[in-house]
């Protein structure tokens, strides 16, 4: 038993603690292989992934419980950089991009692509622009230093608006992506997968506040990027293309383009649609050569790199290091385990789709009967649950490529059954998908309760409460906040990576201005700041609704997923002039702006505050 002793603190056992978790993992993998061997039903493979998973996180969290502010705020400020690196990739790579990303690549094409440049860039606007600085400030929310470079109750009031309307319209599609899983891994209702998902971020962060969600997300992180790159390193080298997919999946595209040209040949457009999926005419979809194409490319990049800088949960990822310096390369390690799922999800769309279009594969699906394709397994567990349909609409018996349809959102968790891998990788995909949504949404959630309870309740309210109160309100703030989600969730009103795109551009448009401008532009004043966020926010929020229900014709090919363009551009305009109208700030106020931007020091706020 030497080797499992531990020497030294928690934190310098840490490499040791998770190398003994994934060792640990692979073994019940291994475990749930040779169970499967043995006949165990599928079902009950994919139950015992999920409850397993589900378990160790709440364990976890129990074990990480504090009464703390400094732990259950910013976990103490001691995660070493790698582990906080992990973390973030773990609260960043949620539902939409594990479970929606490479469906939206496998349904859009190249247009998709676009999520995955602008989600990686922004990390890149988050290291220069601002983790270091909010670091050096000392805060324990975004809205705490909106509050305390601007000053008063409103500025910080403002800010906790708009981090409760991005991070709540965030959180819903991940209580979303956790009801798609539970509701196919446990062969239950999408309604009450939902709240089963619920309940399992509940117990992974309610207890420990960010230090419980840190280590929760570490162990997350590890299931995840396995479940992730198991199955495409399989098919890959299945369908001969050798065991590093990432390098060699254009001559799969290029396969897949001539198919689709095949199928398509004296085929129409589908003559009935299916509410919520889509049929596989467009996958290929290479990129126009208008400028109307790359506009809209480039528009949802932008959107999608500037909110990434914006969004709360993620910023305070970064004020849980050690150091200024440590958050700066906090933020490339982030990078590092981001781009590790990233640089996989378009090999993952593009084999998945061959076995589908691929007649010289047995898994094809589009050219057989119409009887063949459901008498399917995974197809028909699939349309029992509601998330795929094939009609033959044309009715000659053979499923055309206009004739099958499927929500983008299972294309990932149903790789596996679809490419005709063992069913234990399925169960792993699931453990992944939901480690994903499950990490995020803790995250988001404490990131709602702790603006709440700090910046509203205690900064506010009761600026006399005791820490003992503050965390009885941040824990019950949690559950509510957690319960609406999930029934806003249950009604469906967007998919998962439409709801993600919606969170950004609330994000960018009332924060970052704001944020970027209050480190960078000692002029930048409380009347500018307040203006920057409700009239960024307010014309932004116009706009999607404007365009999405108000039968606005979109301006310059902006539609509903890029409205943060309109908001950004009002905040910035509104903050500049409004600044420049109104006094400067005081000395203090510009020389704390000043000492921000200098490494080295100590913080401009207290531990405790």
């Amino acid at each position: 038993m030497a080797m499992f002793k531990m020497q030294g603190s928690f934190i310098d056992n840490l490499p040791k603690i998770y190398g003994f978790y994934t060792g640990g993992f692979l073994l019940f993998v291994g475990l749930m292989a040779l169970a499967e061997s043995m006949g165990v039903k599928e079902d009950t493979i994919g139950i015992m992934f999920v409850a397993f998973t589900i378990f160790i996180y709440a364990l976890i969290g129990w074990l990480s419980r504090t009464m703390q502010l400094d732990a259950y705020y910013v976990a103490g400020r001691q995660v070493p950089t790698v582990f906080n690196g992990m973390a973030t990739a773990a609260d960043w790579m949620s539902g939409a991009s594990f479970v929606a990303m490479a469906g939206g690549i496998y349904m859009g094409g190249h247009a998709y692509i676009a999520y995955v440049v602008g989600w990686t860039g922004g990390y890149v606007l988050v290291a220069v622009l601002m983790a270091p600085y909010l670091r050096k400030f000392g805060c324990y929310t975004v809205p705490d230093f909106i509050g305390t470079r601007y000053g008063g109750n409103f500025a910080r009031l403002c800010a906790v608006l708009v981090l409760v309307v991005a991070s709540f319209t965030y959180v819903t599609a991940q209580i979303n992506a956790t009801g798609t899983i539970a509701s196919r891994a446990l062969q239950l209702p999408f309604g009450v997968g939902v709240w089963f998902g619920l309940a399992g971020i509940l117990l992974c962060s309610m207890l420990g506040g960010m230090r419980a969600v840190t280590w929760t997300q570490v162990a997350q992180y590890i299931v995840l990027i396995i479940a992730y790159l198991v199955p495409v390193i399989w098919m890959s080298n299945k369908q001969g293309f050798g065991v590093i997919p990432h390098l060699v999946y254009g001559e799969a595209i290029q396969r897949i383009a001539e198919l689709e040209i095949q199928h398509q040949v004296g085929i129409l457009k589908p003559a009935v649609t299916q509410a919520g999926m889509s049929a596989l005419t467009v996958l290929h979809n290479a990129p126009g050569d208008s400028f109307v194409a790359s506009w809209r490319f480039v528009t949802l990049v932008a959107c999608m790199m500037i909110g990434t800088a914006s969004l709360p949960h993620i910023l305070m990822r970064y004020f849980t290091t050690p150091t200024v310096r440590s958050a700066r390369a906090s933020v490339a390690w982030s990078l590092f385990f981001i781009f590790l799922l990233y640089f996989t999800a378009p090999a993952l769309a593009t084999f998945t789709k061959l076995q589908v279009l691929d007649p010289n594969l047995a898994t094809s699906v589009i050219g057989k009967s119409l009887a063949e394709v459901n008498a399917l397994q995974w197809v028909q567990k699939w349309s029992n649950v509601g998330f795929l349909k094939v009609i033959d609409a044309n009715g000659d018996g053979i499923v055309q490529i206009n004739e099958f349809f499927m929500r983008g959102d299972i294309v990932v968790l149903a790789t596996p059954e679809i490419a005709g891998l063992p069913y234990v990788i399925s169960g792993l995909v699931a453990a992944g998908g939901m480690a994903a949504a499950m990490s995020t949404a803790d995250g988001l959630l404490l990131a709602i309760a702790n603006a709440l309870s700090h910046d509203l309740y205690y900064k506010i309210i009761d600026p006399k409460a005791d820490v003992k109160r503050r965390l009885i309100v941040a824990r019950v703030l949690l559950v509510a906040i957690g319960a609406i989600g999930a029934l806003v969730a249950s009604l469906r009103l967007t998919d998962i990576l439409g709801a993600v795109a919606w969170a950004f551009d609330f994000a960018m448009s009332g924060l970052f201005f704001p944020l970027v401008l209050g480190v960078w532009w000692k002029r930048a004043n409380q009347a500018g700041a307040i203006a920057g966020m409700l009239v960024g926010l307010g014309a932004g929020t116009w706009y999607l609704y404007m365009v999405k229900w108000g039968g606005m014709v979109p301006w310059w090919g902006m539609d509903d997923v890029r409205f943060g363009i309109i908001g950004a551009t009002a905040s910035v305009i509104a903050m500049v002039v409004v600044t420049l109208l109104t006094p400067a700030p005081d000395k203090a106020t510009q020389d704390m702006v000043d000492e921000v931007r200098i490494p080295k020091g100590d913080t401009i706020l207290g531990t405790t505050h």
